[in-house]
């Protein structure tokens, strides 16, 4: 398990790793649009978003290859992980024969139908639903109509022609 979680822990620093640059430049240079704005007592929104998607592009662009670096160590420990470490652990494998010695869903697949002895009844009467007991007959009903719709304001002043 701890191998697991150690490996969860590097997903998480590789996502610090390629995110946080392009964050730490996008505040820094708010910061500076917002200081020079400040003091010009210019307050145009637009003036700050240009010089931050243009930074932050140049970032991607910049640290690109080391960000595919990154990744792509990331998913191969994972695929190491995945196809040598794990199923060479016996704490995460089970037995070739393991349904063989039990029933997975032993308590789930009783017969509920205590009026019908057996399915080939069922099957032989498709139109007959097999009730439990009484109640669940006398509570089956089916679902009554739904009447019409009434229009809208658009719809009743188009039907009555104002």
């Amino acid at each position: 398990m701890e191998m697991l979680t150690e490996y969860l822990s590097k997903g998480f620093m590789t996502m610090l790793a390629i995110s946080m640059p392009c964050v730490l430049v996008a505040a820094a240079i708010g910061l500076v649009v917002g200081i020079i704005q400040a003091v010009t007592q210019v307050q145009e929104q637009t003036i700050s978003a240009a010089p931050k998607i243009f930074a932050v592009f140049l970032v991607i662009i910049i640290g690109g290859m080391g960000f595919i670096k990154l990744l792509t160590n990331l998913f191969q420990e994972g695929a190491v992980l995945a196809f040598n470490a794990v199923p060479k652990s016996d704490n995460y494998v089970l037995p070739a024969d393991y349904y063989k010695y039990t029933t997975p869903f032993e308590g789930e697949m009783k017969d509920s139908f205590k009026n019908v002895p057996d399915v080939k009844e069922i099957m032989k009467n498709p139109g007959k639903v097999p009730y439990i007991d009484k109640n669940q007959k006398i509570k089956y009903d089916p679902s009554p109509r739904t009447p019409m719709p009434k229009a809208n304001f658009v719809e009743t002043n188009k039907i009555l022609g104002r």
